[in-house]
């Protein structure tokens, strides 16, 4: 079983309390459509473990199928800054088919974000080694497609249906 070879740690996108018993982890892509299949089934998997489930993505952005996933990537990183990660998140699982720089300018907008601070951003690259830096943990730590999770740092290869069982089932051993 492969290893997570950085672990969750205070620069990743968090959801949940430090101290739930189980972490997930998502290395993701938000142009793939397996990880915009899978992206219900986290909520799910949120809605139901609540306090028990501490869940962070980082960014796996497959370039050579997916041409937008970089920049979707850099601008969630650009809505970070504003602490609007996880709403850009949402928005670009939920837009997946319209992830073109003019549409994640309006998302950033919709967000509050400047849209002339946003389009710069892109523009020159400023977040583009942070996203870099997440792909390569991943790429460390044995990830070879998106979606692939991680609980407890230990990768999760199992079906995305069951692994809401198998994270409550990981709740109540750690209790």
């Amino acid at each position: 079983m492969s290893q997570l070879t950085v672990l969750v740690g205070p620069r990743d996108h968090v959801q949940g309390p430090s101290a739930a018993p189980v972490t997930l982890l998502e290395y993701g892509d938000f142009e793939c459509p397996h990880c915009g299949r899978a992206y219900p089934i986290v909520k799910e998997i949120q809605r139901r473990l609540g306090a028990d489930l501490r869940f962070a993505f980082r960014h796996f952005p497959l370039t050579q199928i997916h041409p937008h996933a970089e920049h979707a990537a850099e601008s969630a990183e650009a809505t970070a800054e504003h602490d609007k990660f996880w709403p850009m998140h949402d928005l670009l699982f939920e837009h997946q088919d319209s992830l073109e720089d003019p549409q994640l300018i309006e998302y950033a907008t919709e967000l509050g974000i400047d849209p002339e601070w946003f389009a710069s951003a892109l523009e020159d690259g400023r977040f583009e080694h942070r996203v870099r830096e997440q792909f390569l943990s991943g790429v460390r730590s044995g990830v070879n497609g998106t979606p692939t999770f991680f609980v407890n740092g230990v990768r999760y290869d199992g079906s995305w249906d069951a692994l809401g069982d198998v994270l409550a089932d990981a709740v109540l051993t750690k209790d």
